[in-house]
């Protein structure tokens, strides 16, 4: 199918699609390998017990069984531990205890991994599973991080007394403390950042095996960063040479955080793989996902807000709890430090802001980054401290935001980042107008007579975005075939294939169909930090732009050469080049590119660039949602959802929408029904999607959003990350909505997830109050 013709703003359909509604999708649980046996992990029942005695005979001795391993198994073969990433400075540095593949002596959540079972089908491997034998002697558990840092609490490592992962602490102590003590108001709140699963439509699932024509192992994998998972496994799993590894994906199926990192099963299959010399497969389940994956935010905080008499900000101090889990995931405590410290404060002019985190260690499955990864708890953070100044010194909510944005740029951010340009002021009024927030009286008094309450909501963002600062990206001119366009950064739904020809197609003058997408294979691309912290146009796209101006240099004298022509006078247009002043002079960059391999180069006009210490853009926007409750079932309706966002210059904006779109379905989760719970026991109450709610359709009303774009200087491209926006802003606003239609019973504050319960629990109370 041809591509679409471009509408005014430059969209297109999505290139990829084609396939995917045609159901040619590449997904890794629809692939096979020749002989391949079938992998099921045996996870631990208990939250925190000792592993007495581990009994395999049984379960290898059942029909169709190739090996039931343990942890002896692995050790024995001098299998290491899976890494943490982050590096933390402050008071008390980071304790990494050992993850080990497979569970040493004890085991400290439900679904920790404790035995593997590999046979010649999926039954038998399950049969298998339910045949191992362990004496587990149960352990006094602690589930909520606050407990777990509290005096006798069960402790879960010896090497962190107390349960105490870190203490991070960023800011000026003095100025905070002399702004609070010079402030006319402040206001103060415990606020809880519930634990989630990032659920992706695909579960994980992989595909070791040996490649034939190097010996190497090789691993298919749903996941968001090759690379990444290659270096951990290949360097500190299995010890050996990156260049023995594989790591690679086709299409991918959603993974918002939750695919970025290496797992034991990886490792695992690897493992098997290589010991069993056939390949091994293994596709999770939504269960096991749910227990035996990542989770993410489950943070605590205390957040104070000082404002002078007039209602400017004077400062901001956070204190937070950070749960881990059971252990320091590869990017997890970045979560509630690293993170949150680039955004802390928002789109606001405040002086002196102070934050200290502290990590736990706690019963429960690991925490990692998810769609935001720790701006979503920040900006939680600021934007309810905002809306209760507003409500308890009588401030209008929206006037408020409005004082206190910053104007004037470059700004120094307290915490030390720096955003360089924004239209705050602009987004607040037009998404004041597009709500009709000054119709909203009227509005409130027919939901009244309707018997319903109705709130309004306002909430402000700002993203840091970047991710990883380090990225490739490049040009291969294969004989005879497209233009291949290398990118270490990985689409897993978002429409790069489209959106990186899209630039590409721009900048040099070509179809689309000139092009084609190389991502996601240590094979084909020499390094890359996949995707996460909304990068991929600003890191991935924006270094292709570099990489296709340095190609241009590079083939500027080949074309000089076959125009016989002066270097100088060499000019670039619409796939040509030409000589300046003779239009009549023109070669095709597919012929430069022939005329450069027969010279005897050896990359011809290939060329990949290396962006390193990139620049954070700063994505941001003011969002409005409306809400009705139903005061007798606690009921919320979302009545309207209205955005103004600013992403820069927009390469695809239809895409952009797409991006937004998918982040507030996923922010309104959060605030009204998502959540994982554990029992006081440590078993998990939210194991299947009969008890862990997900948005539905319609649950959702059909979403306003306008852009206000700012294009940044900090890339060629102009653009500014959109991926995670959606999920940052929405959860304050919704809660805002909901404390709003709840203040006049006197209601002050509601914990997400704002489900039904706890709405009517809410207004029983305030009524009884």
């Amino acid at each position: 199918m041809p591509p679409s013709s471009p509408t005014a703003d430059g969209s297109i359909l999505r290139l990829e699609d084609e396939r995917f509604v045609r159901g040619r999708g590449r997904f890794t649980a629809d692939h096979h390998r020749p002989g391949e046996a079938h992998m099921v992990v045996v996870r631990s029942p208990h939250a925190h017990a000792e592993m007495r005695r581990v009994d395999l005979a049984a379960a290898a001795a059942m029909p169709g069984v190739l090996g039931v391993y343990a942890d002896a198994e692995l050790a024995a073969d001098g299998l290491g531990t899976l890494p943490c990433d982050v590096k933390l400075d402050g008071p008390r540095p980071l304790i990494v205890p050992p993850r080990r593949i497979l569970a040493r002596g004890r085991v400290r959540y439900v679904g920790e991994p404790v035995a593997v079972v590999v046979a010649e089908t999926p039954a038998a491997a399950m049969d298998a599973a339910e045949a191992v034998d362990i004496d587990y002697d149960a352990l006094e558990v602690v589930t909520d991080a606050r407990e777990a840092l509290a005096a006798g609490a069960p402790q879960l490592w010896d090497e962190a007394p107390g349960n105490l992962a870190f203490v991070f602490e960023r800011g000026d102590r003095a100025a905070t403390d002399a702004a609070f003590a010079a402030a006319a108001h402040v206001v103060e709140l415990p606020i809880v950042n519930n634990r989630l699963s990032a659920f992706p439509m695909e579960p994980r699932a992989a595909i070791a095996d040996t490649d034939p024509a190097t010996g190497g192992l090789r691993l298919e994998v749903t996941g968001q960063g090759v690379h990444g998972i290659r270096s951990a496994l290949a360097g500190s799993v299995l010890h050996i040479d990156e260049a023995e590894l594989a790591v690679f994906a086709e299409d991918v199926g959603g993974g918002f955080g939750l695919k970025n990192f290496p797992y034991p099963e990886h490792a695992l299959l690897l493992w098997a793989a290589r010991r069993l010399r056939r390949p091994v497969r293994w596709v999770s389940t939504n269960a096991d996902d749910l227990m035996g994956a990542v989770h993410a935010r489950a943070q605590f905080a205390h957040g104070r807000l000082a404002l002078d008499a007039e209602g400017r900000f004077l400062g901001l101090d956070v204190a937070i709890v950070g749960d881990l889990g059971a252990y320091a995931s590869t990017v997890g405590p970045g979560s509630s430090t690293l993170a949150p410290a680039t955004a802390m404060g928002g789109v606001y002019d405040i002086p002196a802001i102070r934050m200290q985190s502290r990590g736990a260690f706690t019963n429960t499955a690991p925490v990692d980054a998810y769609r935001g990864a720790g701006k979503p708890e920040a900006n939680f953070i600021v934007e309810r401290l905002i809306d209760l100044a507003a409500r308890q010194c009588g401030f209008d909510p929206v006037a408020l935001r409005r004082l206190n944005v910053v104007r004037t740029f470059p700004y120094r951010k307290a915490l030390g980042a720096v955003m360089d340009c924004g239209a705050f002021e602009v987004s607040i009024d037009r998404a004041a107008e597009a709500v009709d927030a000054a119709g909203f009286a009227a509005r409130r008094e027919a939901a009244r007579t309707r018997g319903r309450l109705a709130g309004l909501g306002v909430a402000c963002f700002v993203e840091s975005a970047r991710g990883a600062p380090v990225e490739e990206a490049g040009l291969r001119f294969p004989e005879g075939g497209p233009i291949e366009i290398v990118t270490g950064t990985e689409s897993n739904g978002q429409g790069h294939e489209t959106a990186f020809a899209q630039v590409a197609a721009a900048r040099l003058g070509l179809p689309l169909d000139a092009f084609r997408f190389v991502q996601a294979d240590t094979r084909r691309t020499r390094m890359g930090n996949g995707h996460g912290g909304a990068r991929s146009m600003h890191m991935g796209a924006g270094t292709l732009a570099l990489a296709i101006e340095a190609m241009l240099e590079t083939a500027a004298p080949v074309a000089a050469q076959l125009l016989q022509a002066d270097p100088a006078a060499i000019e670039f247009a619409d796939g040509h080049f030409v000589v300046r002043g003779d239009t009549g002079r023109r070669v095709a960059l597919a012929e430069v590119a022939r005329a450069a391999r027969a010279d005897g180069e050896s990359a011809g006009l290939e060329t990949l660039v290396r962006r390193e210490d990139a620049p954070i853009t700063f994505p941001s926007g003011c969002h409005f949602a409306e809400v009705e409750v139903d005061p007798q079932t606690g009921v919320v309706e979302l009545v309207r959802y209205v955005a103004v966002d600013d992403y820069g210059h927009m390469v695809n904006p239809a895409l952009t929408l797409g991006q937004v779109h998918g982040g507030l379905a996923q922010g309104i989760g959060q605030a009204l029904g998502e959540d994982i719970v554990y029992d006081a026991g440590g078993q998990l109450l939210t194991g299947s999607l009969m008890d862990y709610w997900l948005p539905r359709a319609d649950d959702l009303p059909a979403f306003e959003v306008a852009f206000n774009p700012v294009p940044t200087e900090r890339n060629l491209l102009g653009v500014k990350g959109a991926g995670q926006a959606g999920c940052i802003s929405a959860p304050p606003t919704v809660i805002n909505a909901i404390v709003d239609a709840l203040a006049p019973l006197g209601v002050r504050d509601i914990a997400m997830p704002a489900t039904a319960e706890r709405v009517w629990r809410a207004i029983r109370e305030a009524q009884a109050a």
